[in-house]
């Protein structure tokens, strides 16, 4: 008698979120059981890579970025060359620049930047805003406005702005909405409840529950996507069955293993290959917990981390 293993798929189900059109389109999401638990159920959706495309990429200072980035000088240009990357799903657009408290970008030069990708790139985008509460609320809706009709999500919706946000990305514009909190399940499932209260589709939201450069608190982000994941698929939760976008390159690339120099940390190593090290370590650490899409900044680690979710699923 042949050994019939017994697999266990959950009730619940993540909700599945397309990005993009037509053939282009991706969708992140949708699945009933743990990450990577293929033996209990098919994974139809496998996790996303998003490569992150800066304002301020001019200004990255790491050998093998600058090399293979040569020749680029508008987002336009290195979000072409990052559409090549192999393992790319979906493009970042990273508007870090529009700080008021840096180098204060103005919206009319985002929406040109932004409307500039979306004539050269054929892959999904998503868009992250500079982090300032006032900035984002102007310009994630005319950046709304702007890319009408290309289906993109546009992070991130915070308790403090999510009124002003949900409205003109998800409501007037149609976008996907990315909710962010901070490594807090309560937090995430209050946001998502008041998104809902808007009356934004749940199935048009995406979660950023915060992440960490491993080594830095970790624990507390792993905690979080443990019992989101877990609330979602067992408990049937639908105010967390969103899907979840982690932004590593945000986390990691500014860390100290990540910007000391060989001379100031000797024993260290190599620079570059603790960067590119300390983002795939926390890239498939974040997919194992849960998250559904990671966005990175290099093409060693797009070309690893995308090895890694081939060879589990």
């Amino acid at each position: 008698m042949s050994f019939e293993p017994k697999t266990a798929p959950f009730s619940g189900r993540v909700n599945a979120v397309t990005l993009g059109t037509g053939d282009n389109a991706i969708v992140i999401g949708g699945q009933n059981v743990l990450p990577f638990y293929t033996f209990d159920a098919p994974i139809e959706n496998a996790p996303k890579i998003g490569v992150e495309v800066s304002d301020l990429a001019a200004s990255w200072d790491v050998a093998s970025l600058k090399e293979f980035y040569a020749g680029c000088t508008t987002m336009a240009d290195y979000a072409k060359k990052a559409e090549s990357i192999e393992g790319c799903d979906f493009i970042c657009l990273n508007f870090v620049g529009a700080d008021p408290n840096g180098a204060n970008h103005s919206v009319a030069d985002c929406v040109a930047n932004a409307k500039a990708v979306a004539e050269v790139v054929s892959k999904p985008i998503v868009v992250m805003g500079c982090k300032n509460l006032e900035k984002d609320g102007e310009l994630l809706a005319a950046l709304a406005e702007a890319l009408a009709g290309k289906n993109v999500l546009f992070m991130s919706a915070k308790n403090e702005n999510y009124k002003t946000v949900g409205a003109s990305v998800a409501l007037a514009n149609g976008q996907k909405l990315g909710a962010e909190t901070a490594d807090d399940i309560n937090l995430a499932k209050q946001l998502n409840i008041m998104l809902k209260g808007l009356n934004v589709n749940p199935e048009s939201v995406v979660m950023d529950i915060g992440t960490a450069a491993v080594g830095y608190g970790y624990e507390y982000a792993a905690s979080t996507f443990d019992r989101i994941r877990l609330a979602a698929l067992a408990q049937g939760d639908a105010d967390l069955q969103m899907p979840i976008l982690a932004a590593v390159c945000n986390d990691t690339w500014g860390v100290k293993e990540s910007t000391a120099s060989e001379a100031d940390e000797p024993v260290w190593g190599d620079r570059e290959e603790r960067a590119i090290s300390m983002e795939i370590a926390t890239a498939v650490a974040d997919l194992t917990g849960g998250a559904d899409a990671v966005v990175l900044r290099h093409p060693e680690s797009v070309a690893t981390v995308k090895k890694f979710i081939n060879e589990l699923i």
